[in-house]
């Protein structure tokens, strides 16, 4: 997928496919709220309204409260790439989110993908 469109893409959209994902593996919404939130800094209410306005990707990033100091912990390899060797910025927080999602469905502990 090109990057221009993705950036485009509504979260909103996007939201209930990693719902499903996680769900699908036993995880749940809540799981889902919290990797969001750690990776992000956004809470329950500001993340709806981040959904309820319908924001693009590069519109979710660029408002989010605060992206996790702890980033820089997420490494692996998702879509072909490795996380920590992507280099356009915002590119790089997508997949970290996708990463994140991705642990999750793979029945990581919450404790392991928050990198505590």
């Amino acid at each position: 997928m090109n990057q221009q469109k993705i950036f485009k893409t509504t979260f909103a959209s996007i939201y209930p496919l990693y719902i499903q994902k996680a769900e699908k593996k036993g995880r749940t919404k809540a799981d889902v709220d919290t990797v969001i939130f750690w990776l992000t800094g956004y809470n329950k209410k500001t993340l709806q309204q981040q959904i309820n306005k319908n924001s693009d990707f590069e519109t979710f990033f660029t408002q989010a409260p605060q992206i996790n100091p702890n980033v820089s912990k997420i490494t692996g390899v998702i879509c072909g790439y490795r996380v920590e060797e992507i280099e356009d910025k915002l590119m790089q927080k997508i997949r970290y989110l996708d990463k994140l999602v991705d642990e999750l469905a793979k029945g990581k502990t919450m404790e392991k993908i928050l990198r505590k």
